[in-house]
């Protein structure tokens, strides 16, 4: 009798110490959570003078304003003077932390239709890689244009000429940014950036 009662105690202790552990588990992973969205946070007030606009336009849902935002964003981190000044070693550079800011704003803001990391998941839909980037294949950089809106019937369209509502084609925002003198090269590069920092 004695050992019946031992084992049920030992199987309800056993459960109980199962149902705690779930508990932890759960409180870890909320936790975690909350250490996430506090480091965002933490990285916006560190830099809130060159975050703030653009959150606010995207939160207005004023998309053409936020792409030029987006761009001065970059230049202000870059510290050139204007986008043809942004060279493809500058790219390179750009800091992993300052991407993934201007990414987590955009994809927040656009319900995750809009932002870096949508734009490379879709590059990578259409076989874009490490591989791809370095030797700047244009073919998938035409495929990734097709898809998010910015070649229509074999043409590339004007930046002023996209659609700037949440009814874009996933991945079509931030647009002007990618408009550089560079061409596909810089497209290339920015593209490598972007794998290279685990976006």
């Amino acid at each position: 009798m004695s050992n019946e009662v031992h084992e049920s105690e030992a199987i309800a202790g056993s459960a109980a110490i199962e149902t705690q552990l779930q508990q932890f588990n759960q409180l870890l992973s909320s936790l975690t959570e909350r250490v996430a969205r506090s480091e965002e946070n933490l990285i916006l007030v560190a830099d809130v003078y060159k975050y703030k606009k653009l959150r606010d336009l995207l939160a207005a849902g004023d998309l053409r304003e936020a792409d030029w935002e987006t761009i001065r964003v970059i230049l202000a981190i870059t510290g050139q003077p204007d986008v043809e000044s942004i060279t493809p070693d500058d790219m390179k550079r750009f800091p992993c932390d300052e991407l993934r800011v201007i990414d987590s704003v955009w994809t927040t803001y656009s319900k995750g239709r809009f932002g870096f990391s949508a734009q490379m998941q879709i590059y990578q839909s259409v076989g874009g890689s490490l591989g791809t980037t370095i030797s700047q294949d244009n073919s998938v950089i035409e495929q990734f244009g097709e898809r998010v809106g910015w070649k229509v019937d074999g043409k590339w369209q004007k930046c002023d000429d996209l659609d700037y509502t949440l009814a874009a084609p996933i991945g079509c925002h931030p647009s002007r940014w990618w408009n550089s003198p560079f061409g596909s090269k810089m497209t290339n590069y920015f593209f490598n950036r972007l794998l290279t920092c685990g976006l």
